[in-house]
């Protein structure tokens, strides 16, 4: 296994750019772009290499793998005591508990996740 490897690697379709764009969250600011998905996909994965090998001849350490991560099902989230006042009238209104809304929000506000883009 490569060191890249452990990194997430995302490619998808950009309305506003009108192109496939090619990023790499977490280890890189940056990416690539271009009209196919595939070529777009290889380049990142060079660019990838190449950032890791750099890295790794200054010296300078990696950040956390991104690939094959496991997730508890729970997150911090800071909202602002406006916006924590507003959700909490709103889950009593509903009958759902303050969790139960925002995780019904979220799931109802985002889109499937596609492990294939």
């Amino acid at each position: 296994m490569k060191p890249s490897d452990r990194y997430l690697k995302v490619v998808e379709w950009s309305e506003e750019d009108q192109c496939y764009v090619g990023t790499c969250p977490g280890l890189m600011h940056g990416g690539v772009h271009g009209d196919d998905e595939v070529q777009v996909y290889q380049e990142l994965c060079r660019v990838v290499d190449e950032w890791i090998q750099i890295q790794q001849q200054d010296g300078d350490p990696l950040p956390p793998e991104t690939a094959g991560r496991g997730y508890s099902g729970k997150f911090v989230l800071r909202v602002g005591e406006d916006l924590h006042k507003l959700l909490t009238i709103q889950a009593l209104k509903s009958g759902e508990s303050l969790n139960g809304l925002c995780s019904r929000l979220l799931r109802e506000n985002t889109p499937p996740y596609d492990p294939s883009s």
